[in-house]
């Protein structure tokens, strides 16, 4: 069916956007028998989640570890909410938890596993005095209704400081509690944090062998074993309004459809745009101003090979944790995060046949979208270059028969005097080196349609989903829940809010 085949019919439900949120509320809609569509604009589902092909190799975008992990049969979870209301057996989702991550900043490091307690005996290793201070943090965001979605939103920072005085621990748990889902600048809201807190470190991390893929065809199958249409390459031009309604939908390709209702997975500033009731420059004040870059290396060995044996690396190198946009250069080279997706228990026989690094950090949007063609891979290139250099200051030396080898020949054979440098990892792993590629915040406007290309979307939430049109409603990263497991539970949430209740 294409675009023009559709003018003129009526859904019960049009979802815009084919990324976790809009297929999970797809899914759960087609299971209580409504007629549904998914219109996306891309040719590919997953959204801010998603992957592509190059040379043949698959690349995954947006997954550096599916957050929320809990083990079979654990009961009272995200994880476990999301599948019972999709009807999807655990075993589906072939999650193999993480080996273990940290949190490196100058002069201190915390590990974390899937396994809450060892996190809490490294922050009373490193921070002796902080220690009943941050169990009482723990215990706190444990029993917080973060899930309230008519919680009036409150400083993070704040809440925290009221139990944790030294700044470098504040800093150093904000560090992957906001990389993994802050839309907002310096701060976050207290409920987000408690949300993104339980996944990471309550929680935990997990990934399947094939990465996002495993998990995007898995929605893709179900809702299209309920009937469910999705069509792709289908953008939304306008949404037309009437008494206070969204009267009907015009696609890019001119066709009108309509809907008793609406769910958009757009972000609320694009989908208030797509209103044309609304000004052009509607909700100019919510536009997110956080983007992200991020490089991807694939290697003719695996990431043990050459020492490194982490999981996921949350990083800052400056004397305080920055979190906000860059204004005065392409990328931010003092945070980010580091993620190896070989580094999960995946299983006897079970393992990636190439090893990958992939760093992410800060960038801004504006200046990576003034650059001509020939500038932009330039400074693709040249960014390459310097996050892989503050990444190999953070990780050991490579080493490995080859490495040995080399610095023992570099020595002539006195291995024992072979003294590690920046440039010589640099030159051992360019040697193993078999494929790269980068993405920046132009790569993310283009695929997620986000301004500024916000990945977290805009700072203020908006829980209910609610907006000024009676039928018309956020799900998604705007509506506030993040993460994969996040995503899907908001299109759940609104899909049973707004749709489902009362039927």
């Amino acid at each position: 069916m294409k675009p023009n085949d559709l003018d003129n019919q009526h859904f019960e439900t049009v979802i815009i956007g084919a990324g976790m949120a809009g297929l999970a509320a797809g899914i759960r809609l087609a299971l209580a028998g409504k007629n549904v569509i998914i219109l996306e604009r891309h040719n590919a589902s997953g959204g801010l989640n998603s992957f592509y092909s190059q040379a043949g190799r698959k690349f995954d975008v947006g997954l550096h570890a599916m957050t929320n992990y809990v083990p079979k049969g654990t009961k009272g979870t995200p994880l476990t909410k999301l599948l019972r209301q999709l009807r999807i057996p655990y075993d589906a989702l072939d999650l193999c938890p993480q080996n273990g991550s940290r949190i490196a900043f100058p002069g201190c490091d915390l590990g974390f596993t899937n396994d809450f307690s060892f996190f809490e005996s490294e922050v009373a290793r490193a921070f002796p005095k902080q220690i009943d201070s941050f169990r009482a943090l723990a215990e706190e965001v444990r029993t917080l209704d973060a899930f309230n979605l008519g919680a009036i939103p409150t400083s993070a920072r704040e809440a925290v400081q009221r139990h944790i005085s030294d700044p470098l621990l504040e800093d150093m748990i904000f560090c992957p509690v906001m990389y993994y889902g802050s839309a907002e600048e310096h701060d976050m809201d207290y409920g987000q944090f408690a949300i993104m807190f339980r996944s990471l470190f309550f929680e935990g991390f997990a990934r399947p062998l094939d990465g996002v893929r495993v998990i995007i065809k898995l929605l893709q199958d179900k809702y299209r074993s309920l009937g469910g249409i999705r069509k792709m390459k289908c953008g939304i031009q306008k949404i037309h309004t009437s008494g206070g309604k969204a009267s009907a939908i015009e696609l890019d390709s001119g066709a009108t459809i309509t809907a008793d209702i609406i769910i958009s997975t757009a972000g609320a500033v694009e989908t208030a745009r797509l209103c044309e009731d609304q000004p052009a420059d509607a909700e100019a004040d919510n536009i997110g101003q956080l983007s992200f870059t991020e490089t991807i290396t694939a290697f003719d060995q695996q990431p043990t090979d050459f020492g490194w044996n982490d999981t996921i690396i949350f990083f800052n190198t400056a004397e305080r944790f920055r979190y906000a946009r860059v204004d005065d250069a392409l990328v931010d080279p003092t945070s980010g995060v580091i993620c190896f997706p070989n580094n999960y228990q995946y299983g006897e026989g079970r393992q990636l046949d190439e090893g990958f690094l992939r760093v992410t950090a800060m960038a801004n949007h504006d200046k990576w979208c003034e650059l001509d063609e020939e500038d932009y891979l330039a400074q693709k290139a040249y960014w390459y270059d310097e996050l892989q250099k503050v990444t190999l200051g953070l990780l050991p030396h490579p080493k490995g028969r080859d490495v040995c080898h080399q610095a023992s020949a570099a020595n002539d054979g006195r291995l024992e005097t072979a003294v590690p440098t920046l440039q010589s990892a640099i030159d051992i792993i360019a040697q193993h080196r078999i494929a790269s590629d980068m993405f920046t915040p132009r790569t993310v406007r283009k695929y997620t349609g986000h301004l500024n290309g916000a990945i977290y979307g805009a700072p203020n939430k908006i829980k209910d989903g609610r907006t000024h049109l009676d039928n018309l409603y956020l799900a998604g990263t705007d509506q506030g829940f993040l993460g994969i497991v996040g995503a899907m539970l908001s299109g759940i949430s609104m899909a049973n809010l707004h749709v489902l209740q009362g039927d």
